[in-house]
């Protein structure tokens, strides 16, 4: 029997979203109802905002409250603990202080600059905000997400035995084309299979260092996930471009149905597997989710979730 296949968004608060008025009602206007309304069209979502800041506790408890059983919230990892530097606005008030002397001057700071211990301590206050998510049944991973310089080699490796440890199921996706080159490519699947550490699959922007092909691979029997991230090659490649202009791209239907005998082929292989939209500008990321949902059902009639959205693109390209 074919795997769960939940199909979402990265993210339900999008100001562009929330601006364009072509995804919520206009009853929708506070974050409970919002999220209410985002879990009554799809089946998972990603959390975003994890990245650029810790999560709260309560915040969590409120996020497991209004959505229905069976609702599934991926995180995306504190940007610190995947080895992106961070400005000390973004931690705890009463961390920053030791976090600027280990710093030497430096505006930001990179876990490596840091002591042990202050960074168990920011990953247990991460991991503590997630527990309510984790015990209502309703945390499905965390995303480490790695920039370009963690790169195949025995220190990544073995942070990544390590992140096997955390206690809450990890997926991994590299930001560097040399995790999926050549021989490196088998070591790289051979070594998240032996964790069970999932491999991020992804649709995105190729011909950059930072490219990963689209491949379509079972790491873990417990989790697949697919994230799709836009094909805009001329603002993926440009500096200085700001997030919404870097992931604003509207899939065709061609060009999704690409995906639909991969995801297919992964849920044959995972249990759940999940398919996430980051290309995040106005209404594009839930239309597209919808769409696919649509297609998946038309391929394969199956257990696939929820509902696919009303909202419908603004335009094609």
């Amino acid at each position: 029997m074919p795997g769960r296949v939940l199909v979402g968004t990265s993210s339900w608060t999008d100001p562009s979203l929330i601006a364009s008025g072509l995804f919520y009602p206009p009853e929708a206007r506070t974050a409970e109802a919002r999220l209410r309304f985002y879990a009554s069209k799809f089946g998972v979502v990603e959390v975003d905002s994890s990245y650029y800041s810790l999560p709260s506790r309560r915040t969590s408890e409120l996020w497991a409250a209004r959505t229905p059983p069976g609702f599934i919230f991926d995180v995306k990892a504190f940007a610190l603990l995947t080895n992106h530097p961070v400005e000390f606005e973004r931690l705890p008030p009463d961390l920053r202080e030791e976090a600027r002397a280990a710093a030497g001057g430096r505006e930001r700071v990179y876990m490596r600059d840091l002591p042990p211990s202050l960074v168990l301590e920011v990953r247990r206050r991460f991991l503590e905000a997630l527990e309510p998510l984790e015990g209502s049944g309703k945390l499905g991973a965390v995303f480490f997400q790695f920039p370009p310089w963690f790169l195949p080699g025995r220190p990544a490796y073995s942070y990544l035995e390590e992140l096997a440890e955390l206690g809450v199921r990890v997926a991994v996706e590299f930001r560097n084309a040399r995790w999926l080159e050549g021989r490196q490519a088998q070591l790289t699947l051979e070594l998240l299979k032996s964790l069970d550490l999932p491999l991020v699959c992804v649709d995105m922007p190729q011909g950059f260092p930072s490219s990963l092909p689209p491949v379509a691979e079972v790491t873990s029997e417990h989790l697949a996930v697919v994230r799709f991230h836009g094909r805009n090659r001329e603002a993926w490649g440009r500096k200085g471009v700001g997030v919404q202009e870097r992931f604003r791209y509207l899939y065709s239907e061609e060009e999704l149905e690409e995906w639909v005998p991969r995801v297919q082929g992964l849920a044959s292989r995972a249990r759940e597997v999940h398919v996430l939209f980051n290309n995040c500008y106005r209404n594009y990321a839930q239309s597209n989710a919808s769409q696919f949902l649509s297609l998946l059902t038309r391929e394969e009639p199956g257990e696939t979730g929820s509902a696919g959205a009303s909202a419908s693109p603004e335009g094609r390209r």
